[in-house]
């Protein structure tokens, strides 16, 4: 398993190790001693989420907000996704940033995103499953989104009409946000 820093230092990309032959493939999806080694911290996770979608979905830009904040381990099962973590911590030299990179069945990779960043993807496959640890339960009250295609942002989700839910379509723009993270 190794771990790479992105351009935003606190969202990291995981590679696993895989072993294969004419059976098949095995890897580690997760080892809580070597992800804290590198984090630096005893991160727990509490919560698993799974979703299935379409492509052309886009999910995001959500966070939770403090008590209730969350940091997620994400990667994908089946399909491949355009995934961006957007920074919305007010003191932080990379506020308003983000990092993007493409999580897919084939490549394996997983991207643990801290809490103070807002989170999407956007599905590049029909039938794309996507699964993601937490580090605190969901807490609907707490929910904040930020929106997905805010000029302001720059991002490039590679496409132009997706497909939203209500609330996706509702986000603030990022001039509008106060964000709670410090």
């Amino acid at each position: 398993m190794n771990f790479e820093r992105t351009a935003i230092a606190d969202v990291i990309l995981i590679r696993p190790t895989l072993f294969g032959d004419e059976r098949g493939y095995f890897f580690e999806s997760f080892q809580q001693q070597k992800f804290n080694e590198f984090v630096g911290a005893d991160i727990r996770f509490v919560q698993d989420n799974e979703s299935k979608s379409a492509k052309g979905v886009l999910r995001g830009l959500h966070f939770q907000a403090p008590p209730h904040a969350q940091g997620k381990l994400v990667r994908v099962v089946k399909g491949s996704v355009m995934d961006v973590a957007l920074d919305i911590r007010k003191n932080s030299p990379t506020y308003g940033q983000h990092v993007s990179f493409v999580l897919s069945e084939e490549n394996k990779l997983q991207a643990y995103i801290p809490e103070g960043f807002a989170h999407g993807f956007a599905t590049l496959e029909d039938d794309t499953i996507f699964q993601y640890k937490c580090t605190n339960w969901y807490h609907p009250s707490s929910e904040g989104s930020i929106l997905w295609n805010d000029p302001a942002l720059h991002i490039q989700w590679g496409m132009k009409d997706p497909v939203l839910s209500a609330k996706d379509q509702l986000g603030q723009l990022l001039a509008d946000f106060n964000t709670p993270f410090v």
